[in-house]
């Protein structure tokens, strides 16, 4: 066969069923091979970044690897920063990249889209990367990429093929995939845990990004059940366990405004004499450092024993390892403490107080958004403000139903994702909440959206600005500066691509229009302006940290984010 149809029967064999990207003639022979294929199918998109956010949303929710293909050179280029979002959140996604004729790779002769060190340019952002430079090598390569992905933290991976690969004929071997069995401690790590768990007095459990990851959500209700132990989440956590569960505290991290609640969470911590941290990176460190133990459950061996010494490390998959630990515990009496539910219930309603009492605008408008959508719906958040609210404030309660950008802030993000999504899981409700200059960063995937029947429903909340910059310009820096925009009219440019446009003449109006637009059978955008969304400046301006680079003069960035971290945390 020829080797863009050992490329494509490969995929196949490895459960793939959808391929994210656009046609390029360095990737003949693999198009000739999808166009053949009835067990596979290709989403051409209108730009490689795109089509990268779709492999992410894809393998976000569908808990398999997303598959994007790019041409060389430019399209890896355009490819990066999606890869990127996927990385920041230990998203699998596999970049088939084109590559230059076999003969005239690293020559430097400026042939069609060459680049010197092609798979340097996504390094930083890819686990593994290799070259099947003929057809025989591309079934071993497609094998060891999967299993990559499927096996430690994942990460995305690149391949890359020349032209001819992909066209060559030759006697092939297909694989099968590679076993990538799920990591379990020693039994004498999990014992020891069991016994720190049993004989601890106030221990709390933080849930990280890696137990939707490993499909732990009903493992992790199960252990804080088992227990009686109270779960924090953090903003990738997020519905891992119900926010209604009354063992759940919520999410800890939270942007300027849910500083209030940040704090809660962070005393709640603070108090623990345990800590079970599960599938997360401790970004911040663990709050209630070295006078607790923590118990680190991660599949990355490296984040082990980075956050303390005092750490008792069990290096396993999430849900493999939790699901070893409970019959441990079961022994131990582990679940015989008082029930921490009342307290949990208290904190619980101390925070929507306070939110109240904050009074700021974003609330009511995500209430009612919380109101109005299935729970089952998938929302994917933008680099926004009501993203950064959302982050504490929205309350989730099924399984990888909140996709945000984690630490790659990458804007513009969401609405791509959110169509990767809807591609993995077309019977469910998909939303996209974006800010009006995020949001034209892809826009013109609606004609994707469009020509494959991706019903998203996007709000676009438009204040014509890059709103969170001009804030910060007024407050820091006396006076706002270029961060004004000049949009379309977003109904008529919707409906320009054959979707559907709507306009809200108040947010609150998204009570009756989102109702609408889910039941469309069309891509559906609401315009929804906000103007400028006014916080409680006394209060808020009380409670937000100032940023580093206000007042370079009192010191080093790297010198105050410790400072800050250690603030935070109230160490």
């Amino acid at each position: 066969m020829s080797g863009g149809e050992a490329l494509v029967h490969s995929l196949v064999r490895e459960g793939v069923d959808v391929v994210f990207g656009i046609p390029g003639i360095h990737m003949s022979g693999i198009i000739a091979a999808l166009r053949d294929h009835p067990g596979i199918r290709m989403i051409t998109t209108r730009h490689e970044q795109a089509a990268a956010h779709m492999a992410d949303g894809y393998a976000r929710v569908s808990g398999k690897p997303g598959v994007v293909l790019v041409v060389p050179g430019a399209g890896v280029y355009n490819a990066a920063s999606g890869l990127a979002t996927a990385y920041a959140r230990s998203s699998p996604v596999l970049a088939i990249a084109g590559q230059i004729p076999r003969a005239q790779i690293g020559g430097g002769f400026g042939t069609y889209h060459e680049v010197l060190g092609q798979a340097d340019i996504v390094g930083a952002v890819t686990k593994w990367r290799h070259a099947a430079l003929a057809p025989q090598e591309i079934p071993a390569v497609v094998t060891e990429a999967f299993r990559q992905m499927r096996s430690g933290r994942p990460y995305p991976v690149l391949i890359e093929i020349p032209p001819e690969a992909g066209v060559e004929r030759d006697e092939v071997t297909l694989q099968d995939p590679a076993p990538a069995p799920r990591i379990v401690p020693s039994h004498e790590h999990l014992r020891e845990a069991a016994r720190l768990i049993a004989e601890s007095r106030l221990p709390v459990i933080y849930a990280g990004g890696g137990v939707a990851r490993s499909d732990a959500e009903a493992a992790l209700v199960r252990l804080a059940e088992a227990t009686n132990i109270p779960v924090v989440t953090s903003c990738g956590g997020k519905g891992t366990i119900p926010d209604r569960h009354p063992l759940a505290y919520g999410s800890c991290f939270a942007h300027h405004g849910e500083f209030d609640q940040m704090n809660q969470l962070f005393e709640v911590m603070e108090a623990a004499d345990l800590i079970i941290g599960i599938g997360t990176r401790f970004s911040l460190g663990n709050p209630a450092g070295e006078a607790s133990t923590l118990i680190n459950i991660n599949i990355d061996e490296a984040e082990l024993t980075r956050v303390q010494a005092n750490t008792c490390p069990l290096h396993g998959d999430a849900r493999a390892t939790i699901e070893a630990l409970l019959p441990l515990l079961n022994a131990a009496n582990a679940g015989d403490r008082p029930s921490p539910v009342e307290a949990v219930v208290a904190a619980r309603r101390l925070i929507a107080y306070r939110d109240i009492h904050l009074k700021e605008p974003h609330y009511p408008i995500l209430e009612t958004m919380q109101r109005s959508v299935p729970e089952d719906t998938h929302i994917v958040w933008d680099v926004t403000q009501f993203g950064y609210y959302a982050r504490t404030h929205y309350q989730v309660h099924e399984p990888k139903t909140f996709i945000d950008s984690g630490y790659s802030f990458n804007l513009g993000f969401g609405f791509p994702t959110a169509l990767g999504a809807k591609v993995a899981h077309p019977g469910r409700p998909v939303i996209s909440v974006n800010g009006d200059g995020g949001f034209l960063f892809n826009a013109v995937e609606l004609a994707t959206a469009v020509r494959y029947g991706i019903n998203v429903t996007s709000i676009v909340f438009r204040d014509d600005a890059y709103g969170n910059v001009a804030r910060d310009l007024e407050e820091f820096f006396e006076g706002d500066y270029e961060t004004g925009l000049h949009n379309p009219d977003f109904v008529a440019f919707t409906e320009s691509f054959g979707a559907v446009g709507m306009r809200a003449d108040d947010p609150q109006d998204l009570k009756d229009l989102l109702p609408r637009a889910l039941a469309s059978d069309a891509p559906v955008v609401i315009d929804v302006p906000v103007g400028d969304l006014q916080l409680p400046r006394a209060e808020f301006m009380a409670a937000l940290p100032k940023l580093p680079w206000v007042r370079p003069q009192e010191g080093l960035i790297g010198s105050w984010a410790l400072r800050y971290t250690t603030r935070a945390w109230g160490r």
